[in-house]
């Protein structure tokens, strides 16, 4: 299984503070200004798989990558950004294959843009391309980690994750990669991504927190689908809810139809359901529960962040139902700074390049020998970037502080803001 976007104003990164038992680093940049937000993940299913399964799944998920590939450069781009002292290196599929090619080099610029946007800092990247293989990443982490790179960024795809882990370690240098499968994390090795089981956790606990206890779910039966299915479970127990009903269906109106009716059947006894997919299949599944008698006004609607779809809102049997995602005036922000910088529009992953790279250079700012320590990394206060809150757990998986968002005609409000701290309690 695997892997599953103004004008510039004076406050560039900044650190909040030198000790990591506070909020020790803030990526969140300071800006003004105001852009169009294209949709949010929507490709995060289509990212659970290697490198051919991240092209198949953008081809049906166009809203995750800009509607303006990036031009091909006059000139090879340099092997490395940065004239800093601490070397990191950074590992993108810039020359692989379609929209992985596309992501890689938005996500390049992103780095970019993040070591410029920070006023000179003390770091130098040492860029590698893998062309969306694991043995070419295998080999750019080797030759990064040869040439004194202190911590490795990327790569995107799960595979390579393993690869470069697999290097990585018995040399004591952490990653912090991009794959969206958490299966490839570990202890050294972490993922700065939007975990599907982080988005499952998020909308279960504001349902929860509003006196849902009852749930009952129809899951895509997918890869992603298997992911959230666990995830869900583990979250509805953690709050001390029940599952009545769970099914899994095939985006197939035909073949759904059995799934379909066994829920609606059970969903008297429900006071939620969960439907953890796309535009392209929820209003199709919600279609096929009104056929067969179910009133989803009763039923509060939950989703995940691959709900953030303009065929989402349009559908007026959704309306009401709530997602977890993050709170959009960051990526606004970055995607017009982006824009206006590179003419064109950032993949949506290009914020963990952005990030992944301001919290490097804000720890060497701040954080002396110790910058890129387990204790470091993992702070238990975590940190601030472009998407919002987040923190390393000790097990390599992440934790963000998500909003919950409601579904509405006009698109998506504000029902629940995003967790501004995680109070200090440790990432389990």
């Amino acid at each position: 299984m695997s892997d599953w976007q103004c004008r510039m104003v004076k406050a560039p990164l900044t650190a909040l503070g030198a000790a990591v038992g506070r909020t020790a680093v803030s990526a969140q940049l300071q800006v003004q200004g105001s852009a169009d937000w294209p949709t949010r993940r929507r490709a995060v299913a289509g990212l659970l798989g290697t490198a051919g399964a991240f092209l198949a799944g953008c081809s049906q998920t166009s809203q995750y990558l800009s509607s303006t590939p990036p031009q091909s450069p006059q000139t090879p781009l340099a092997t490395t950004i940065g004239t800093g002292q601490v070397k990191a290196g950074l590992i993108l599929p810039l020359s692989a294959a379609g929209n992985a090619g596309v992501a890689g080099g938005a996500m390049r610029n992103a780095a970019e843009m993040a070591i410029s946007e920070f006023n000179n800092p003390n770091i130098q990247l040492l860029v590698k391309d893998d062309g969306g293989t694991a043995e070419a990443a295998r080999v750019g982490a080797q030759q990064a980690i040869d040439e004194g790179a202190e911590i490795i960024l990327g790569p995107l795809f799960a595979q390579s994750v393993s690869f470069v882990g697999q290097v990585a370690r018995p040399r004591n240098v952490p990653v912090i990669a991009f794959s969206t499968d958490a299966n490839v994390a570990s202890a050294g090795v972490y993922l700065l991504s939007f975990l599907p089981e982080t988005d499952v956790d998020r909308v279960v606990q504001y349902a929860a927190s509003t006196g849902k206890h009852s749930y009952a779910a129809l899951i895509p039966d997918n890869p992603y689908g298997t992911v959230v299915e666990a995830a869900f479970k583990q979250a509805v127990a953690r709050r001390g809810g029940q599952v009545v009903a769970l099914e899994r269906y095939p985006h197939d109106k035909t073949a759904m139809a059995n799934p379909v009716r066994s829920v609606a059947q059970a969903s008297a006894r429900a006071d939620a359901l969960f439907i953890p997919d796309g535009g392209d299949a929820v209003p199709d599944v919600a279609q096929a529960l009104g056929a067969d008698g179910v009133n989803l006004k009763r039923l509060q609607l939950l989703g995940t962040g691959l709900w953030d779809d303009p065929r989402i809102y349009a559908a007026p049997a959704l309306d009401g139902g709530c997602y977890a995602a993050p709170d959009g005036a960051g990526y606004r922000n970055f995607s017009a700074r982006y824009r206006a910088r590179y003419n064109q529009d950032p993949v949506r992953t290009a914020t963990l390049a952005y990030d992944a790279v301001a919290l490097v250079a804000a720890l060497v700012k701040t954080q002396g020998p110790q910058r890129f320590s387990q204790q470091v990394l993992t702070s238990p206060s975590g940190f601030t970037g472009i998407d919002g809150l987040f923190r390393f757990r000790p097990d390599g998986t992440n934790e963000r502080g998500l909003a919950v968002l409601r579904v509405t005609a006009s698109g998506a409000q504000t029902a629940a803001p995003p967790l501004r701290s995680f109070g200090g309690g440790s990432a389990t």
